[in-house]
């Protein structure tokens, strides 16, 4: 029997609990035998919880080594490419070709980019982007502190299985 069909019968002896014509000893014992049914079920779940929550692990830490791997090759690439441009640079020779590749060093495209060299207070206020957004913290401590919920309230929280 699986989960699902667990919960619908032990649904039904709890309504069957109600009904006045029914023997509790009887419903009773049901239910013992159904509890003891889904607490073997719990285990079979978090057997097979922690089993995903091993290899998650795994696999975050294989993700971890790939990332780490991943910067390394890029900084290389980045370093090699610096330095090529470097060498060519310094030689005069700014476009070549070789059997295998074409080299070329050329302006980047797009608009010339922009470097502000004053803190954004000393920025007229036409060339700033001001962003605003609700301070969560503050309307939380305002409302607990108040009781006022005429512009915001309290969100309920939230529930989560653990297993130890």
């Amino acid at each position: 029997m699986n989960i699902y069909d667990l919960t619908a019968e032990f649904l039904q002896l709890q309504e069957l609990l109600e009904d006045p014509d029914v023997e509790s000893d009887e419903i009773k014992a049901a239910m013992d035998d159904l509890n003891i049914e889904i607490e073997k079920k719990a285990d079979g779940y978090a057997k097979v919880i922690r089993n995903m929550e091993g290899d998650l692990a795994a696999v975050k830490a294989e993700q971890e080594k790939l990332s780490a791997k991943k910067n390394l090759l890029e900084s290389g690439i980045r370093r090699l490419k610096e330095d090529l441009q470097a060498a060519m640079t310094a030689t005069g020779k700014r476009k070549f070709k070789t059997d295998l590749f074409s080299f070329n060093i050329q302006r980047n495209g797009g608009a010339d980019p922009v470097v502000v060299d004053v803190p954004t207070e000393e920025l007229p206020d036409d060339l700033v982007i001001v962003t605003e957004k609700p301070d969560l913290k503050a309307i939380a401590a305002y409302i607990k502190n108040t009781g006022d919920i005429t512009f915001a309230h309290l969100g309920e929280r939230g529930e989560s299985l653990r297993i130890k």
